[in-house]
């Protein structure tokens, strides 16, 4: 049988994940949040209002889009670019500080590399404060490499759902169902395994996803989970069609600290409705809703969504035995992994 939240997976050990580290203020890791970014921005804009002048004029700060500000970084307006720079400057101090208490942990030390990802990472200023913030580390001698995730965030979530599956799972199937439930977005999609030889799984990418945004729609618990189940049987559908043989087993990515059998013991509390606690598994709730595949009803393994966007990476880490992963997203994911071997195990 398989379990949720596993720390044993085939390919790593799961050192830890969602720490939740708090200082004076609050959660240390809010402070390298996507919000806390947003945060950091307005308070500049109001200074700048200040004194009469504000590059963005009267767009609410958290409508400004990600491609907005990275174009602004590449205009000719030396203000509004200014602006842009000191937020990133000022949030990469953040991120750094961040690095550096998660890497006095007892279960992060001797970490070689950390994987930055999250919505924030696919963008330019995402980059820039990565960057900066590695620069700034450097400066005092902590040494951690820095990497911004290498797939697109929002297929990373899908991808590293593959390394939750041992190896007599999938063999003999081209693809799998994931799911990357988020605080602002949920997405569903087919990931083809591409194996070229038996277990070898480093090239798997997104065939097909659909995405909704849930946040604006703000649907009850039974809502989206209907939805949910509505966008996987039409992407199994479409495989079908496609013959493309789907194994009967759904890897799931999910926001807080899931237990052995599939329940969100917290950290769920940006999800719609309540998903927290022993009167609600997510696991069986979709597996109650979804149709068999291969004939087989379908096997759902839930685990933290920061450990599997981690996982996405886990091909480029042959190279390194510890290493993290930190999601900056609705707030600040993080994981820290152990390489079991350079070869995926069955299991």
């Amino acid at each position: 049988m398989l379990s949720h939240g596993g720390h044993v997976l085939p390919a790593v050990t799961v050192d830890t994940y969602n720490e939740e580290l708090r200082d004076e203020d609050g959660f240390v890791g809010d402070r390298a949040s996507g919000r806390a970014f947003r945060a950091i921005l307005e308070d500049w804009r109001d200074k700048l209002r200040a004194q009469g002048e504000d590059p963005f004029g009267d767009t609410p700060t958290r409508e400004i889009s990600k491609s907005r500000l990275d174009k602004v970084l590449a205009s000719g307006d030396p203000l509004a670019a200014g602006l842009v720079h000191t937020a990133v400057e000022e949030y990469a101090v953040e991120l750094a500080t961040v690095v550096r208490r998660f890497l006095r942990l007892k279960k992060w030390q001797g970490t070689e590399r950390i994987v930055i990802g999250g919505g924030l990472s696919a963008s330019h200023i995402g980059e820039l404060a990565m960057g900066r913030a590695a620069v700034l580390l450097a400066g005092e001698s902590v040494a951690v490499e820095l990497r911004t995730i290498s797939n697109h965030p929002d297929k990373a979530g899908l991808i590293g759902a593959v390394q939750l599956a041992p190896s007599w799972v999938l063999a003999g199937h081209d693809a799998i169902l994931a799911a990357d439930i988020g605080g602002t977005n949920i997405r569903i999609g087919v990931v083809d395994l591409k194996m070229k030889k038996k277990g070898d799984i480093s090239k798997a990418a997104v065939w097909k996803h659909l995405h909704w945004r849930h946040r604006d729609d703000e649907p009850t618990r039974e809502e989206a989970l209907e939805r949910m189940a509505k966008m996987a049987r039409e992407l199994i559908g479409i495989a079908a069609e496609e013959k493309l043989k789907l194994a009967p087993f759904v890897g799931v990515g999910c926001p807080g600290l899931i237990d052995e059998h599939g329940v969100i013991v917290t950290g769920g509390q940006n999800l719609p409705g309540n998903w927290e606690g022993e009167d609600f598994n997510l696991a069986k709730e979709l597996t109650h809703r979804l149709p068999q595949l291969e004939g087989h009803e379908p096997v759902v393994v839930m685990h933290n969504d920061a450990v599997v966007q981690g996982l996405s990476e886990v091909p480029n880490m042959t190279d390194v035995r510890h290493w993290g992963v930190l999601t900056i997203g609705t707030g600040l994911g993080n994981a820290r992994f152990t390489n079991r071997t350079n070869e995926r195990e069955p299991s």
